[in-house]
């Protein structure tokens, strides 16, 4: 690793209505380096990753490559001047070759056509300093494994020299296999001089791969140093603000069991899944991207079939964690909506309908000029609101929330809240799956943290956020 100066930002400041994303950051990778970026949700980091790579201009700040001042807001430019980013998810399209994605929209041309030869040879190249197989070039991507995908997202964003690397979340859909071979993949970037990005929540693994880490909290770098100077407590504790407790947490004493789960498993996603939720209590499974939460939840409900294990419950109802894809029917009204899912009977059904829907409109304060407008009209909280007042008409015993808050405002966020507090004062048992961990705090009798597909550790009313994150990190 050289300590030479490669991309550098500084005062960069950018803000959304009255709320600062980033304020003053200074940032800076340096060249053939690993550059860990973390924070908690809401922290900034996906802000500054827009910038560095074009998607977002700055209220304020320069960013600057080898020393020359680079523009922002224009992806294209980014990548041109040698900054590539690969996501979570790869972006590829599945009916085309590796070969023809590594190029799509930047073909290699010679006398105005594209120059098949030369981009077949270009990719076997830069599939070869991947460790991937040569003959990878002309197979569909739909034919790949996850992880093969996610380096032939490396080798598009390496096809034009990047200098800098972002590797966004990469390993959250990696088999602990796939990211050893993703950390042999960076370190070859490395030796070759590119500086990486790597962002990331599971906290473990830059103490493998990082040689520094910046730690964001509410838009402001809050640290910046070497990786092998922190500890994963110490950067779990600057993510959140709060020192870590040692005081020893008890159970919370409740009603009996409405959910009852025992060793549940699905081959690949997890396993040994053992919990109960009692009525007038909220359990909460937390855990960091890919740590298969949301895939228990899901088999808990029975969308997403486990292979082995018995769940016991009560008359169940699950609030999707996808409201656009899962949860409205955007073109019909609030009032069909509420209802759908529990009203029978033509004949019967309009009266009992608007009825019903007046009823959950006045006690959850949906925002909306009537019953009959359409759903997809009103903002994300009510919305939101919505699709609770849904769940809620046939009185479930357990009810089940994937991400309740995501993507709704301050105000709904606390009003959801709100409900959900009522609906467990009355006696339902709560099993909550969310990824903002202010909101777990804020809610949970009981806090299960999942990590790897299984419950790694237990935490009661009143933990610190910073142990609980610190073992969904990987602390051990």
């Amino acid at each position: 690793m050289t300590t030479d100066p490669l991309l550098r930002l500084a005062g960069i400041r950018k803000h959304y209505g009255g709320v600062y994303a980033l304020q003053g950051v200074d940032f800076t990778v340096r060249s053939g380096s690993v550059h860990g970026l973390v924070g908690a949700n809401g922290a900034g980091k996906s802000t500054l990753v827009k910038i560095i790579s074009g998607a977002e201009t700055p209220d304020d700040g320069t960013v600057s490559l080898s020393g020359a001042s680079l523009g922002t807001g224009d992806t294209v430019a980014a990548l041109r001047a040698g900054i590539a980013t690969v996501y979570q998810d790869p972006q590829l399209f599945g009916e085309l070759s590796v070969a023809e994605n590594v190029f799509v929209g930047r073909e290699l041309r010679r006398r105005g056509r594209v120059d098949w030869p030369a981009q077949d040879r270009r990719v076997r190249e830069l599939l070869s300093a991947l460790g991937l197989a040569p003959d990878l070039a002309r197979v569909r991507i739909a034919d790949l494994s996850v992880a093969e995908q996610q380096l032939v997202s490396v080798a598009k964003a390496l096809a034009h020299d990047a200098k800098v690397l972002i590797l966004d979340e990469p390993s959250a859909i990696l088999t602990d296999r796939e990211i050893t071979t993703l950390f042999a993949v960076i370190q070859r970037l490395t030796d070759r001089g590119v500086g990486v990005i790597y962002v990331s929540h599971r906290l473990d693994e830059l103490a493998e791969i990082a040689d520094r880490v910046t730690v964001l909290r509410d838009g402001s770098v809050v640290a910046d140093a070497p990786m092998a100077s922190l500890t994963v407590r110490e950067i779990a504790t600057l993510m959140v603000g709060h020192e870590p407790s040692t005081a020893p947490l008890g159970e919370t004493s409740v009603g009996s069991p409405l959910l009852t789960v025992s060793d549940l498993g699905r081959a690949g996603r997890f396993s040994d899944v053992s919990f109960s939720v009692a009525g007038g209590e909220v359990v909460s499974l937390f855990g960091l991207v890919g740590s298969g939460a949301d895939a228990i939840a899901r088999a808990v409900y029975g969308v997403l079939p486990p292979d082995t294990g018995l769940v016991r419950s009560g008359q169940l109802a699950m609030l999707p964690g996808d409201r656009s894809r899962q949860g409205v029917f955007g073109s019909k009204s609030v009032e069909f909506n509420i209802s759908i899912g529990s009203l029978r009977g033509f004949w019967l059904r309009r009266r009992r309908e608007r009825s019903v829907a007046e009823s959950f409109i006045e006690r959850m304060r949906i925002r909306t000029p009537g019953p009959g407008a359409l759903v997809g009209t009103l903002s994300g909280g009510n919305q939101q609101k919505v699709v609770l007042a849904r769940q809620l008409v046939d009185r479930p015993e357990v009810l089940l929330l994937a991400e309740p808050t995501q993507g709704v405002d301050v105000g709904a966020k606390e009003e959801i809240h709100g409900l959900v507090r009522e609906v467990v004062a009355a006696g339902t048992a709560v099993l909550l799956v969310s990824s903002d961990l202010s909101e777990v705090m804020a809610l949970a009798d009981r806090i299960l943290v999942v990590r790897g597909g299984r419950i790694t550790a237990s935490f009661g009313r009143g933990a610190a956020q910073a142990d609980v994150l610190a073992a969904a990190a990987g602390d051990r």
